[in-house]
Formats: C-alpha cells, sequence, structure tokens
C-alpha cells in the first residue's frame, strides 16, 4: 500500500516512491501509483499533479470533482508552494540563486532551454551541504514546466545525480536512482486553512548521501 502522508475528505496526499509512473503510460501494463490507490477507494481518484517516474516523494490527488478544480485552480495561479531535495553534481558556488530559463520540449519527451521560444521558467534554490563532487540542495520551482529542475540544474553545469536524460549518461548511470525527492507541498484547503505535508527523504537518497559524506570524511583524515 502506497503510503499515505495526509488525507481529508477532499484530498490525498501519497507519498510516491521512485520508479513507479503517476499515470498510465505507452507502455501496456506499466504499474502506477493512481492505479495502486484506486484500488483502496470504491470512487473515482483525481490526479491532480505528477511527479516524473524517478521522482520521489509528496503528490496529491483529489477525491471529487470540486477538490479537483480548486487544487487546480491554486496550481494554476501560482498559489502552491512545492519544495524538492536534490544532489547535484559539483559544488554549487553561491549559497543562494535563482535560475530564470525558459523551457521547451525539443523531442522524444526531452526538455531544454530555449530563450527566443521557451516559456517563462524559474527555480530558486538554497544549497544545504555542499561539496567538492556533489552539492545537497533545496529547491523551490515558481512554475510548473515539465523536468523543470531538471533542465535548471543541468543548464548551469550542475546536472542531478543520476539524471540519465540531462547529463553524461554512461556516468549517471553508476548512480541507485535520480537524486530528486518531493520533499512538501503546501496548498489551502477547503476551510481555507493552509496545509504544508511533508515528506522525509527516503533511504535511497539519505544512504547514499551519507555514504557519500563518510567517505569524504574518510579522505580527508588520510590526507
Amino acid at each position: 500500500m502506497i503510503p499515505i502522508l495526509f488525507e481529508d475528505d477532499d484530498i490525498i496526499a501519497a507519498n510516491k516512491p521512485e520508479n513507479l509512473a503517476s499515470i498510465p503510460t505507452r507502455v501496456k501494463g506499466e504499474d502506477t501509483i493512481l492505479a495502486q490507490l484506486t484500488v483502496h477507494y470504491s470512487h473515482k481518484i483525481f490526479v491532480v499533479h505528477r511527479l516524473d517516474k524517478e521522482v520521489s516523494g509528496v503528490m496529491l490527488f483529489a477525491k471529487n470533482t470540486a477538490a479537483h478544480k480548486r487544487i487546480n485552480d491554486q496550481f494554476f495561479n501560482r498559489e502552491i508552494e512545492k519544495t524538492y531535495w536534490l544532489a547535484a553534481h559539483g559544488m554549487i558556488i553561491n549559497d543562494t540563486g535563482t535560475i530564470n530559463q525558459p523551457i521547451r520540449e525539443f523531442g522524444s519527451g526531452r526538455m531544454g532551454i530555449d530563450v527566443l521560444h521557451g516559456k517563462e521558467s524559474t527555480t530558486s534554490f538554497e544549497v544545504l551541504e555542499p561539496g567538492e563532487k556533489f552539492s545537497l540542495v533545496k529547491a523551490t520551482p515558481l512554475t510548473g514546466r515539465r523536468h523543470q529542475i531538471r533542465v535548471h540544474f543541468y543548464s548551469i553545469g550542475h546536472p542531478i545525480v543520476g539524471d540519465v536524460r540531462y547529463g553524461d549518461k554512461a556516468l549517471q548511470k553508476t548512480f541507485p536512482r535520480l537524486m530528486l525527492h518531493a520533499a512538501s507541498i503546501t496548498f489551502t484547503l477547503a476551510s481555507g486553512e493552509l496545509k504544508t505535508v511533508e515528506s522525509p527523504l527516503p533511504e535511497s537518497i539519505m544512504g547514499w548521501w551519507c555514504n557519500i559524506a563518510i567517505a569524504g570524511s574518510m579522505a580527508k583524515n588520510l590526507d
């Protein structure tokens, strides 16, 4: 059963694992988080937003059409705040920053920067733990383009660790997963209350990061 992080009469906030599609894909019979949730509810579940298959973390679903419209309107009006944790290649020099680069689709599902024809795309970030080889980062997308965070960090020379679509494919394949996690989402309930739902960093990222930190500490002690 998919872990439920929050639920009321209108909304389900589920904790999606990595490598599980959000909605049906072109692959016949591929499992999805929508299919798994539908089994446990006697009524229709509405998808509010999606996470890439490789991404883990909090994902919202609506239980009825009114809630579906209300949350969709919040997304459209940019009233919803999402935060992601990621591990990026290399040392990011600035502690904080904003990436403003327009994005468009280039074919075969790949997105990229196009300053002339791309759509406005903005991501702010804060470096939580810098390192010579990898940096742990909190990112907040202010717009909602497909693959936005992945494309933006690739565009500044710091692709997300394990991202075989954006970065050196041979190198990226050596990592256990895409190191990108939807850590929290803030939205407004039907009552008017502002609600934040958080998803803890999974072991698949935390364990890898701890191993990197330990290895780095050992290397320093040997110098």
